[in-house]
Order: C-alpha cells, then sequence, then structure tokens
C-alpha cells in the first residue's frame, strides 16, 4: 500500500463519499486529559466509513466484472457501504450475505436499497462462507470487507482527511475488526506524521488484531466471544496484517460495559449517537486503556448505526440506578 493508492482512491471515490467531519470536543478532551477529536464516520453516507471501500473496489473492476454481479459478506455495515456503491456506479447485481443477529437499524437501511439481502449464519464467518460459495458458483465478484487493497486504499481516504485537517496530531485511536480502517489510515498518518502513534482497539471478546500482531501472523477466521461490536467481531486479515504489522503501534482493548459506557459519554458529551463497534476507540481512550493517546488525539468513531431498542439496553447498563449516589457516565 502506498500513499499514491490512497490518492488515487480519493479522486476515484470523491463524487460518492462524503468528506466527514473533524471536530474537537472540549467535554471529551477534559475527561480523558488529552486534546481529543473526533472524527465523525458516524455522518457519512449510510452511517458507516464503509463506502470507502466497497466504492473504490467496485469502481475499480472492469465493465465486464461489474456485468457479472458483486457479493458480500457483512454484519451489516459493508452491505450497506456495498449498496450504497452498487447504486452510485449503477451495478445491477448485489447479493449481500449478512449474518442474522445484524443490528435492526442495517436490515432496515437495507431494504432500501435494490440488492438482495440473505440473513443467515450465527457469525460473520458463516455468512462469509454462503457468500464465497455464491460468488464460486455464479460467477460474481467477491467484494471482501477488508482484506483486499482496493478496499483498504478506499478506507485510507479517511486518514487523508485525518491529517490534512489535523497536520500536528500526535496518536488517531481506530476501532479494528477485520483491518481495512485502520491499514488505510495507518498508511496515511505515517507518511505524513511518522512520530504519531496509530493505535488500534478490539473488544476483549474479540481480541484477533492484537493477538494476531503478538503472534505475528493474522488470525483468520478467529473464534470469538459474544460482543454487541458486531463489526469488530471475527478475524483479522491478511493484507491488512502485513500493512499493520509495520505501521501499527499497539492494539488495545476494551470491555463490554466500557462499550456501553462510551456509548452513553458521547450522548452526554456531544449528543452524537454511535454504535458500540464505533465507539470503541473513545471507550479505550476515556477509560484509560490506551495510555500512549496523548496530546492531540483523533478518535475515529466509525460508525453510528444503533437502533432504539439496542440504544435502550446500553443506557440501562451504563447509567448508574436513580439514587445509587455513583457519578453518572
Amino acid at each position: 500500500m502506498t500513499l499514491e493508492e490512497l490518492h488515487a482512491a480519493r479522486e476515484r471515490t470523491r463524487p460518492h463519499v462524503l468528506q466527514t467531519p473533524l471536530v474537537r470536543s472540549a467535554a471529551l478532551s477534559a475527561r480523558a486529559g488529552a486534546e481529543v477529536w473526533l472524527k465523525l464516520e458516524c455522518r457519512q453516507h449510510t452511517g458507516c466509513f464503509k463506502p470507502r471501500g466497497a466504492v473504490n473496489k467496485i469502481a475499480s473492476l472492469s465493465g465486464a466484472e461489474r456485468a457479472r454481479g458483486v457479493v458480500a459478506a457483512s454484519a451489516g455495515n459493508h452491505a450497506l457501504g456495498v449498496a450504497h456503491a452498487c447504486r452510485a456506479l449503477g451495478v445491477g447485481r448485489a447479493d449481500l450475505f449478512v449474518q442474522a443477529d445484524a443490528a435492526p437499524a442495517k436490515v432496515r437501511k437495507l431494504s432500501g436499497y435494490p440488492v438482495r439481502v440473505h440473513l443467515l449464519g450465527a457469525t460473520y464467518e458463516e455468512a462469509q462462507q454462503a457468500a464465497l460459495a455464491h460468488a464460486r458458483a455464479t460467477g460474481a465478484v467477491f467484494v471482501s470487507s477488508y482484506d483486499d487493497l482496493a478496499v483498504i486504499a478506499g478506507a485510507g481516504t479517511c486518514g487523508l482527511e485525518i491529517v490534512e485537517d489535523l497536520p500536528e496530531l500526535d496518536a488517531v485511536v481506530v476501532p479494528v475488526g477485520g483491518g481495512a480502517l485502520i491499514s488505510g489510515i495507518a498508511t496515511a498518518v505515517k507518511a505524513a506524521r511518522p512520530g504519531a502513534r496509530v493505535i488500534g482497539v478490539n473488544p476483549a471478546a474479540s481480541s484477533s488484531a492484537l493477538r494476531s500482531l503478538s503472534e505475528g501472523r493474522a488470525l483468520d477466521p478467529f473464534e470469538h466471544g459474544p460482543t454487541r461490536a458486531h463489526g469488530l467481531a471475527g478475524g483479522f486479515g491478511r493484507v491488512p496484517f502485513e500493512i499493520a504489522r509495520r505501521l501499527v503501534d499497539e492494539v488495545v482493548l476494551v470491555s463490554e460495559e466500557e462499550l456501553a459506557r462510551g456509548i452513553a459519554a458521547l450522548i452526554d458529551a456531544e449528543q452524537m449517537l454511535a454504535e458500540a463497534s464505533g465507539i470503541a476507540a473513545l471507550a479505550a481512550v476515556l477509560f484509560g486503556k490506551a495510555p500512549a493517546a496523548r496530546g492531540r488525539v483523533v478518535v475515529v468513531i466509525s460508525g453510528g448505526n444503533i437502533d432504539a431498542a439496542t440504544l435502550r439496553e446500553v443506557l440501562e447498563e451504563a447509567m448508574p440506578p436513580s439514587g445509587s449516589g455513583e457519578p453518572p457516565v
């Protein structure tokens, strides 16, 4: 992956993705003891960063490849990104295999796109195997959610925006699932600011990036425990691993309780919504899991697709009982 590829991806995707805001949070800065800047990928088309990679990948396909259609597997957000890309680029056939426990908000959003949605499998890996089988049977092009250089380059356009908006940043903290977002952002950040720290955040229930970098090999697929952060659960891809092992400084873990409290903290501080996958980086900074995140810290809020029922459950868990005497989140 090169910086030139990221710039090419930005030109390719510019008509179909948004440049998302980078905003300083005074309230979160005071709480974290660092200057916290929020990169609001929750304001991207579909409510998540995923259209960046999906648009770049599909825009890179030949006319013949697009005519064969595309297929993808997803915990929800990548499916939305592919659906957005197909509509923007005029791809007529898309089969999206989404794990059965995907967030209802994401499934409802998918119904607004001209795509075929297949809800199946208890995990992302089960959905992915079904998608790969469909691609083999039909000749459709498989669009990986993370293990693909074009997808990574598209995700890396987020990093270009970060270093242009805040060239003197000291650290960037990024939620990590399959690894496309952090490897793309790390490429941009380390090229512009080599001394800045790039910190990834896994949910404790799915420590695939941490384990992969510790063991020196990409662990994909990866057996994981239950987590609300569906988009971060599962393996760390081979291609992201090759980039991350040179450019990512560390990966830290956050608990389910910290994810819930992070969602509540963002609402209290900025009146913004994020899903559990999207809040992981902020949770790590707020709850002391990333002590190296000091100075001017960019926290990537990677997605905001949370439904009312899940939000209610999260807030009940995160907030202290009335009259308990405990301070609020």
